[in-house]
């Protein structure tokens, strides 16, 4: 898919490139609207279709600003894949930036999905709500799931669900007909708690082209009587309110759940020893000594007879537990030596011996060697950083997954990043390598920046708008931005790339720490299709809530 840049203006201050999927004439009307004065004003996308079309939305940057007094009206059109409900959505729409200021209509933002079902076809039987499994990998119909993840996170106070029809038909969701998409949408809505959000008042409306006007009336008139946030808005100012480091400990105290050696426990132990440090509480300490008992008695060993980068990576909290006083010092120090030792094996130079060939090997590789300090294992983590630069991050500074694999994938662009700066945190000033390092880093974060969805998160294919906006790389690339702006590496316009990523994640973590759209593991595959599919885990992830953790721990920093 083509892409082109448009700047959105981010209601906490600071210009954001935002990524533009090219797709006709319904893109061409909606960038006419967009350009309306007034917001919305980025064209964006909200799902897609099988044959990857995409669900090209109408958006602005505020669905989680907790200082946004607006209440927020969602509309949705084309459900019944008939192009007449898309007009009549894309009449409101225009009619909601162009019309006269008024008292009512400002207090109102909005933001637009017209047609839902682009394949123009309503399938047998119709698209039910809410859709249960299959995020986002649903074989016959992903849009279900992207129309009713894409609506509920865009924070409504009221959503209005427009059908083509004979005459004009005015229900509330709670009413309304369950057995056309449209009405189906607008009573789950109505009733369901989505994601562990709360309900939202909806319209279903059915109506031809010739009751237009009657249709903006019907939007006016119920602008006027909805005057507080929905219960689902408000759950979501309940997530977006609280601290990176209230957000921190109920991570901590919940990942990871199941002990093992390998770089997704290493992870939370990493920065729950951190969260230690912050907040002065040894019990978070002495959690983690507990979790790596077996490891630091030598019940277990550190590897077994198959070594790959992604257990050794495991070692990283044996770095940190070395730089520790204690009893268990002696045995961390030897651990991580282990470990790094590992890490820094080549066949070449810069192919680690125990790698993939994946941009995974750019964090699983180096945040060994990084943490310990060690001069060879540094060495050997710049090494494999340039090679892997030299063969896959592109000229927007993205990289691909693999040689093999020529694809953007968002986790792998995480890994690379929080790679980058995890070694250059360690590098030291004068070290030879550390100018060509900061140049991959910053091309990279100005890539990721203009890709950076509407609402704050990231792609699963960074660069593919309508591809799920997803946790983990979110979490990753927020924890290297964070960390470079702390650092200095980055100047201080990416503090809002930052506030923006932050409570679009905070969104995404419920309130008992259980996760919203954390990919699933995923290695190198060879199309766009294969990363769209990997499927998406909603409830407790050990994944998400390490990095997650990673991230809440890196923004209490930066406050500081």
């Amino acid at each position: 898919m083509m892409v082109a840049l448009t700047v959105l203006l981010d209601p906490l201050g600071g210009p954001q490139a935002v990524a533009q999927p090219f797709d006709g004439p319904l893109r061409a009307e909606l960038a006419a609207v967009a350009a309306l004065a007034g917001a919305p004003r980025v064209v964006s996308a909200g799902g897609m279709t099988r044959n990857e079309t995409p669900l090209l939305t109408l958006e602005n940057g505020s669905p989680f600003a907790p200082q946004d007094t607006h209440r927020r009206v969602v509309l949705v059109g084309g459900l019944d894949g008939d192009a007449v409900s898309a007009r009549l959505v894309l009449d409101l729409a225009r009619w909601f930036k162009a019309a006269e200021s008024g008292d009512e209509r400002d207090a109102w933002t909005m933001s637009a999905l017209p047609l839902a079902n682009p394949a123009g076809t309503v399938p047998s039987p119709p698209h039910r709500f809410p859709p249960v499994d299959g995020y986002f990998d649903e074989v016959e119909r992903p849009e279900t799931h992207y129309v009713w993840r894409w609506v509920t996170y865009q924070s409504p106070d009221l959503v209005v669900v427009v059908s083509a029809g004979s005459g004009l038909s005015v229900r509330p969701g709670l009413e309304a007909d369950d057995v056309s998409p449209g009405g189906a949408l607008a009573r789950a809505l109505a009733l369901t708690p989505a994601a562990g959000l709360g309900p939202v008042e909806t319209l279903h409306v059915t109506a031809s082209e010739t009751d237009r006007e009657a249709v903006i009336r019907e939007l006016r008139d119920r602008l006027v009587r909805v005057t507080d946030r929905s219960p689902l808005r408000q759950a979501v100012a309940e997530r977006i309110a609280r601290r990176p480091l209230a957000v921190a400990r109920l991570l901590a105290a919940r990942y990871p759940g199941t002990v093992g050696m390998s770089y997704i426990p290493g992870v939370a132990w990493t920065h729950t020893l951190a969260l230690a440090q912050l907040t002065g509480d040894d019990a978070w300490r002495d959690k983690v000594v507990d979790q790596v008992r077996s490891w630091l008695s030598g019940e277990q060993a550190l590897v077994g007879d198959t070594v790959r980068l992604s257990s050794v990576a495991g070692a990283m909290v044996f770095a940190e537990l070395a730089k520790l006083p204690g009893d268990d010092q002696a045995a961390a120090a030897r651990l991580a030596a282990r470990g790094g030792s590992l890490s820094a094996a080549e066949t070449a130079p810069g192919v680690p011996q125990h790698g993939s060939g994946w941009t995974d090997d750019m964090f699983l590789g180096t945040v060994v060697g990084a943490r310990t300090g060690d001069p060879d294992g540094l060495a050997a983590a710049t090494r494999l950083i340039r090679t892997y630069a030299s063969r896959l991050q592109q000229t927007d500074g993205l990289f691909h997954h693999a040689a093999d694999a020529p694809v953007a994938w968002g986790r792998g662009n995480g890994f690379a990043a929080l790679g980058l700066a995890e070694v250059l945190t360690a590098l030291p000033v004068v070290h030879p390598d550390r100018a060509a390092l900061l140049d991959i880093y910053r091309r990279q974060m100005r890539g990721m920046r203009d890709h950076q969805a509407p609402d704050g998160m990231w792609f699963q294919v960074v660069d593919t708008p309508g591809s799920y906006r997803e946790a983990s790389v979110t979490a990753l690339v927020l924890t290297a931005t964070a960390r470079g702006i702390r650092h200095g590496w980055l100047d201080s316009s990416y503090r809002s790339v930052v506030d923006r990523a932050w409570r679009a994640l905070l969104a995404h973590v419920r309130i008992d720490g259980t996760l919203v759209d954390v990919c699933i593991s995923t290695g190198a595959g060879p199309t766009r299709r294969y990363y769209l599919d990997r499927p998406a885990v909603n409830g407790a992830d050990d994944r998400g809530g390490a990095l997650i953790l990673g991230a809440a721990v890196e923004v209490a920093m930066l406050d500081r």
